[in-house]
């Protein structure tokens, strides 16, 4: 922020919108050439300059909303992992009280939206991978939280704790869905997503069959 902008009344408006929200425009801006630059050339082979060139904005406004190129990335990963929850969350609570149903409603949504753009996959799924130990921090503690979504949903049908045994199932499942999406989308896609959702209900669900104390 330069001398001149400090000085300026935060709720003052410019073009019809105060500085607060040119400031979040410029950032949405950025993320989406994120999405554009990192979900198809790569994490790695993005810079600074390209980002602001796709954004139409100079290299201040990116240090304006980022303190770097990974600060950038995680702010994007947050964004595309926080709509993704929130599509599934979405699905889970619409789709009635069976679980197998549930669980049908919660993958098609999960795999949905991250298959219906690649870019957003290849973000989530491949580029953040390796880049440093805090985002590494950052993927486990999302790979945890829908294992602990996985976990709870299979608590509540059958109104009692699991077994350590049983959350590392939780962890293992919502890894092999982790893994199966990166799969697809290294082999060039060549799959249906529809495809991959049957493949994944079915393996929870075989999973739920195991479970005898599970209503049916």
């Amino acid at each position: 922020m330069d001398a001149h902008s400090a000085e300026r009344p935060a709720g003052r408006r410019y073009s019809g919108r105060t500085t607060a929200e040119r400031v979040e425009q410029r950032r949405t801006a950025l993320l989406d050439a994120a999405l554009e630059l990192f979900g198809t050339q790569g994490y790695v082979a993005g810079s600074v300059k390209q980002l602001c060139g796709l954004a139409g904005l100079t290299e201040r406004y990116f240090y304006e909303s980022f303190r770097d190129r990974e600060s950038c990335l995680a702010a994007l990963y947050d964004d595309l992992t926080d709509r993704t929850r929130e599509r599934t969350l979405t699905a889970l609570r619409a789709a009635g009280p069976h679980l197998d149903a549930v669980i049908g409603a919660g993958l098609a949504a999960f795999i949905g939206y991250l298959s219906e753009d690649p870019r957003r996959a290849r973000v989530v799924l491949v580029e953040v991978v390796g880049v440093s130990a805090a985002m590494e921090q950052r993927r486990h503690a999302v790979l945890r939280d829908y294992a602990e979504l996985v976990a709870g949903l299979w608590s509540s049908a059958r109104a009692r704790p699991l077994s350590e045994r049983e959350r590392l199932t939780c962890i293992a499942l919502v890894g092999g869905v982790n893994h199966l999406l990166v799969d697809w989308l290294l082999d060039n896609r060549t799959h249906d997503p529809a495809q991959l959702v049957e493949v994944c209900t079915g393996l929870f669900t075989a999973v739920r069959a195991t479970d005898t104390t599970l209503p049916d």
